[in-house]
């Protein structure tokens, strides 16, 4: 992931920064790249499954929660000009690095407490989980084999804790309440000397390795060979996982850093196992536009990543979005065929931050109470059209409709709903959250540009704050 000022989202698909940084976005009418198929019953239950599940929680956590600055970006001198405008200290180049790298020995969340993550994922309405198991910056958080740096090693304090393989006890804890795991796997390594020799240290660092990979193809082969264990680690031994998000899209260009080999070999464990090689085409079963969401619907299965404050991993001053915000850019999201990963950066003491808490329950109330035209939907046009938005049952025989609310619009009396060609008349409209059926006149009004109906909501009925969600019936 990446950060660039302070983040906002982007309704639009223009591209992300142009520098590689994360998911390079299209156009909304593009078709989908050419790229190699693989298909097998388990997977293709697996991405309907992923289509159906609508809500992810990420979560960005590693070293840098310690400091609240950006997430390992301060470790490439060329991205300083923008990562290390935060730093209040001056630690310039090969200092920084040292410093950063050494936080490995004091990083200790020892609040943290994966069964609480769990809950308040499910409490607030999410399906699954996307959670970094490693960044840029190659801390690990599982107990990988291939490398010292990680937290289960002595050298980390909070090695000695139950908790300290953090993936795993996070994972087993989100399988426990129904929630679906996707391991989050940085493909560079700015800590492996075959990557950044000297972890960068006394070199002039970029993104890319500090290497000519092209005329050191047995160091560069060696970093490949590393990269597909560890990842094939987290396959097979913190399995069934639903997907591997490979972050990382500048990596592997020239010479290949050999994703689609390791992708076959992981799906000998796992059949069903998805893969989210971001920017690579190659092995990208679902497209990922970061801190972006689509004008409009999109071909292929895709899911915006969006931070819930402006940092994807946690800062002490952090603003976070509204509630209201969150629905919204939910309801579109979804009208749009795809699904929101929203990201939460946990405090360096292992808890969730309490304005993110805050949000996620009130997220959660929304959707226990509209969610039946969130989950398990699929698009239908107009998919938006002035204050609402459209989702149907995945066989087709059900249609709702949202009613977005501004604030201004509380207690609201009635809202209309304009005539569409692709439905026929109105004949029923039945309010989602209390089965109540919600009657309506015609209005043709050409002098006001308006066909379709009036709702007339009852007097005891209470809009909700942000939206509420009709199956509409048509004759």
């Amino acid at each position: 992931m990446w950060y660039n000022g302070r983040m906002k989202i982007t309704y639009a698909l223009a591209a992300l920064g142009a520098v590689g940084f994360g998911w390079v976005a299209e156009a909304a009418d593009a078709s989908p790249k050419k790229e190699p198929v693989y298909a097998s019953p388990e997977h293709d239950a697996a991405m309907e499954l992923f289509r159906d599940r609508k809500l992810g929680l990420m979560m960005h956590f590693g070293l840098y929660a310690q400091v609240g600055i950006i997430e390992s970006w301060p470790l490439s001198d060329k991205d300083a000009h923008w990562s290390r405008r935060e730093m209040e200290r001056e630690l310039a180049g090969d200092g920084f690095k040292a410093w950063y790298f050494g936080l490995s020995r004091s990083f200790n969340p020892v609040r943290f407490n994966p069964d609480t993550w769990a809950k308040a994922a499910v409490d607030g309405g999410f399906k699954y989980v996307v959670f970094t198991t490693k960044h840029h910056d190659g801390f690990c958080l599982y107990d990988t084999k291939e490398t010292n740096y990680k937290t289960t090693d002595p050298s980390c304090p909070f090695s000695s804790n139950k908790n300290a393989d953090v993936v795993k006890t996070l994972f087993d804890a989100c399988r426990k309440q129904g929630l679906g795991v996707t391991a989050y796997f940085s493909k560079a390594d700015w800590h492996h000397d075959d990557f950044w020799e000297n972890a960068g240290i006394g070199r002039t660092t970029d993104r890319n390795p500090t290497y000519d990979a092209t005329k050191n193809p047995e160091k560069w082969n060696r970093f490949k060979e590393f990269n597909k264990r560890q990842m094939l680690e987290l396959v097979r031994d913190y399995g069934p996982l639903d997907a591997l998000w490979l972050d990382g899209g500048w990596v592997g260009w020239n010479p290949s850093l050999g994703i689609p080999e390791a992708i076959a070999e992981a799906r000998k464990i796992n059949p069903a196992l998805i893969a989210i090689d971001r920017c690579a085409g190659t092995c990208e079963d679902v497209r990922t536009p970061e801190q972006t969401v689509p004008e409009k619907p999109l071909d292929y299965p895709w899911e915006s990543c969006i931070t819930m404050a402006d940092n994807w991993g946690y800062h002490y001053d952090d603003e976070y979005k509204s509630a209201d915000e969150i629905i919204k850019m939910l309801v579109d999201i979804v009208a749009k065929g795809g699904n929101l990963a929203l990201n939460v950066g946990p405090m360096p003491d292992g808890r969730l931050p309490r304005p993110a808490l805050e949000r996620m329950a009130e997220l959660g109330q929304w959707l226990r109470r509209h969610g039946e035209a969130i989950y398990a939907t699929r698009v239908r046009a107009p998919y938006k059209r002035d204050k609402w938005a459209f989702t149907q049952s995945k066989d087709g025989k059900r249609t709702f409709a949202i009613r977005l609310w501004h604030r201004r619009e509380a207690g609201s009396p009635q809202a209309y709903f304009p005539d569409d060609a692709a439905y026929g008349k109105v004949a029923r409209v039945v309010h989602l959250a209390t089965k109540r059926e919600i009657p309506f006149v015609r209005v043709d009004n050409p002098a006001l540009d308006q066909h379709g109906v009036v709702l007339h909501f009852p007097a005891d009925f209470a809009n909700d704050p942000h939206a509420d969600a009709f199956e509409f019936f048509f004759k």
